[in-house]
């Protein structure tokens, strides 16, 4: 997991450096543009700095530390991550951890709902359709799922606002935000009711990625299991049919499910710049998109570096689970 960290930060690091523009770059612009001497929009480099000398230009490079060679400055951001210092926001001028902790409402909130809701009902509607497996019940509903899969989530967000959102037919759920301007004056009864119908829409959109995969890969996980030796035991011992799904088969059809179970240390991180845009919600997507837009390289490279953390631990989790859901398995 470590070497894997170091080289996922190297790497990122080295691209984000060798892009073109920088905040230098930027901030020469900006002097440029608010002295009035900016007519050009941006260019070569020598155009930008015709009007900022250049003692100014170097005092810019020593406070972002930009004095310093590519792989000095990376030794410097290794070493304050051990520290937990993500550097300074270049665009918020305030800590970078502080700005990507504050975008973590919006993602935790949707990441943790969207994550129970698809694994609880994926696999109970896996688990119905294996019991009905041909059944008209089986039909429709992988029809459904099949349509649902097609459909982008940002087109399905779209076709959403149009119809129920204000956009030309019915106006039934809210977009933009989290909860009601009234929201404190609320009962606690209400302010549950206010945040679901402020989250119905987008939250449909967050899961109808994954929610159509989930269900068919849990579907015929049980279907492949109940055709193994131990259930035509199991049967021939007389044990009723509903036992050699949920009881005998059920457990070893988890295993494929469980892959992706480490994930749920990414609900910190669940975002989509497109849903963001279109739910005007503001998350984690949105402040990344931003953040490359503005070069703010410590935002990039603390969220970056966080993802990549969870993730690892995430398949390490998975692992394990493994084989807490098959005592077969053994790692050592």
């Amino acid at each position: 997991m470590i070497p894997t960290l170091i080289g996922v930060t190297v790497i990122t690091f080295a691209i984000i450096n060798l892009a073109p523009g920088s905040p230098i770059e930027q901030k020469i612009q900006q002097m440029k543009f608010g002295g009035g001497g900016g007519h050009d929009g941006g260019g070569g480099g020598g155009s930008k700095s015709s009007a900022v000398s250049e003692e100014v230009i170097q005092a810019l490079k020593k406070q972002y530390g930009f004095d310093k060679p590519v792989h000095i400055r990376y030794l410097i951001w290794l070493k304050n991550i051990a520290k937990l210092d993500f550097g300074e926001s270049f665009t918020y001028e305030e800590p970078a951890l502080n700005v990507i902790v504050s975008k973590f409402p919006v993602s935790l909130q949707f990441g943790i709902i969207s994550l129970f809701l698809t694994y609880i009902v994926c696999i109970l509607l896996g688990v119905l359709k294996a019991v009905r497996h041909d059944s008209m019940f089986d039909h429709i509903t992988s029809f459904v799922l099949a349509v649902f899969y097609s459909i982008p989530d940002f087109m399905l967000g779209i076709l959403l606002i149009v119809y129920f959102a204000g956009g030309r037919f019915f106006h039934w759920f809210p977009i933009g935000e989290l909860y009601s301007d009234n929201y404190y004056e609320l009962t606690m009864w209400g302010k549950i009711l206010d945040r679901i119908h402020h989250f119905v829409l987008p939250l449909i959109c967050y899961m109808i990625g994954s929610f159509t995969v989930l269900t068919m890969l849990m579907k015929n996980s049980l279907l492949d299991e109940v055709k193994k030796d131990y259930i035509r035991t199991a049967r021939a011992k007389g044990v009723s049919e509903k036992s050699v799904f949920l009881k005998h088969a059920l457990r070893n059809a988890l295993i494929p499910i469980v892959t992706g179970i480490g994930g749920f240390l990414m609900v910190f991180f669940t975002g989509s710049l497109l849903l963001e845009s279109i739910f005007q919600l503001d998350g984690i997507g949105l402040l990344s998109y931003k953040s490359i837009l503005q070069r703010d390289y410590n935002v990039i490279m603390g969220i970056i570096f966080l993802e990549s953390v969870l993730l690892l631990i995430g398949n390490l989790l998975s692992d394990l689970a493994y084989v807490a859901v098959d005592p077969r398995i053994d790692f050592e």
